[in-house]
């Protein structure tokens, strides 16, 4: 995994598909699909500098990924209220293709990363 943008509220990550991620069907198995966005939740919840854990995530698997797929991870905040915040997180291949919707809620606890 590979991360690419950082901004408050925003992350974005890749990685590359390769032979020992796929699956019996040879497509990218989900829970590696999972990984990638559930990382660029966790990134993306704690890039305002507040300690966040996840509370709740899910995932909505629309397309497989295939042996050389660059996938790529967008991870955005699309709302808060007092320490809960939510984060849609898109997967897309290298041709745009939506490949999985994920949606995370982290909570947040007292202190920051960097003091």
């Amino acid at each position: 995994m590979r991360l690419l943008e950082v901004r408050p509220g925003h992350i974005r990550m890749s990685m590359r598909v390769t032979e020992d991620m796929l699956n019996a069907q040879q497509v990218c198995h989900g829970g590696l699909t999972f990984s990638l966005a559930d990382t660029s939740f966790g990134y993306a919840c704690n890039s305002h500098n507040e300690r966040a854990f996840a509370a709740s995530c899910s995932i909505e698997f629309l397309a497989p990924a295939h042996v050389g797929d660059e996938l790529t991870a967008e991870a955005n905040e699309v709302g808060y209220a007092g320490r809960t915040r939510v984060y849609d997180v898109r997967v897309t291949n290298q041709r745009g293709e939506l490949i999985a919707l994920f949606r995370g809620k982290s909570t947040t606890v007292k202190g920051g990363w960097i003091e």
